[in-house]
């Protein structure tokens, strides 16, 4: 179903010589095979399955990466700004983490890396300005929030909420001082 017969070589080329995690190759290799032409039939889905070498029996662990596109008219495009999302989540989910395990160094190089490749995510912000305050950086954090808080008055909420439940650490004065950039 290739259009022609450049597409698998150029898909091996491309498999072998970019570099990375096999995700990332597997991604090269499907964008090669669109430069090439693709299948005959045009572009409309792609996915990226990666599973463990040695599985555990738990389907939900052994799944490394199961992401797909459906029905879009620049499926490889696509799939590669689905993968950045997801990579730049990892970030996030590692700069966690570091700070469970006190690593604030750690957490905030995580944090930083995720915003670097996702910069128009107000969320990675948002969790990034809590952990500042969780660690004690309440001056660092204050600028962030201010830009979160005029992009959307639920973080406005969210925020009051999350000191109730101790995933904002903040005395009543400096949720007042948090909650006071919003103005």
């Amino acid at each position: 179903m290739m259009l022609n017969s450049t597409v698998w070589s150029s898909m091996s080329e491309a498999f072998e010589k970019s570099k990375g995690p096999l995700a990332e190759r597997m991604v090269a290799a499907l964008k090669a095979a669109e430069n090439q032409g693709g299948d005959i039939r045009g572009q409309q889905s792609a996915a990226v399955l990666v599973v463990r070498g040695q599985p555990t029996g738990k389907i939900w662990e052994d799944r490394m990466i199961d992401i797909r596109v459906e029905d879009h008219p620049h499926a490889a495009a696509e799939i590669e700004r689905i993968l950045r999302v997801y990579r730049a989540y990892e970030h996030m989910n590692n700069g966690d983490l570091a700070i469970e395990h006190g690593d604030e160094e750690a957490a905030l190089r995580e944090y930083s890396d995720a915003e670097t490749m996702f910069p128009d995510n107000v969320e990675m912000k948002y969790w990034h300005a809590v952990s500042l305050v969780n660690i004690g950086n309440i001056e660092s954090a204050l600028p962030i929030f201010q830009s979160i808080f005029q992009t959307d008055s639920n973080w406005v909420t969210l925020t009051k909420r999350i000191v109730k439940n101790g995933l904002l650490v903040a005395d009543e004065d400096q949720l007042e001082r948090i909650l006071s950039v919003q103005k």
